[in-house]
């Protein structure tokens, strides 16, 4: 079984019609989506002019049979703390939400599928 943890940016490419991204994710047997995305795109959303909409589109989205919801909680954030340190003294620091989104893969046991190259930056981090 695959399962996968996508971040922000390869749900709006699907959302986009992007037919890699799409063909990608139509094999993939588990989709994981972290609750930091959603704040990320529900963010998006209050800048633009479709907000109800997105919401929409995004809802029918999480109420696939194929997507998991991963929530935070304190074993999640052992996991941040643990990569913000290496990022840290490795010097190579990335966007917050990002450390936190890794943080979700480690502890679901997800790889990541992303188009953020600094995910490559964290040791360790299975990526698809």
């Amino acid at each position: 079984m695959k399962k996968v943890l996508i971040d922000t940016n390869i749900y709006s490419l699907a959302m986009t019609g992007d037919s890699n991204v799409v063909d990608i994710l139509r094999r993939i047997d588990i989709i994981g989506f972290s609750v930091i995305s959603i704040g990320e795109l529900y963010s998006g959303f209050k800048g633009g002019s479709r907000e109800a909409k997105n919401r929409e589109e995004l809802n029918l989205f999480l109420d696939s049979p194929r997507v998991v919801v991963c929530t935070i909680n304190v074993e999640t954030a052992d996991f941040y703390a643990l990569i913000l340190n290496n990022l840290k003294v490795a010097g190579t620091p990335i966007p917050t939400n990002d450390i936190w989104i890794a943080a979700v893969s480690f502890q679901y046991g997800y790889k990541i599928f992303t188009k953020d190259k600094h995910f490559n930056l964290i040791p360790g981090l299975a990526q698809l």
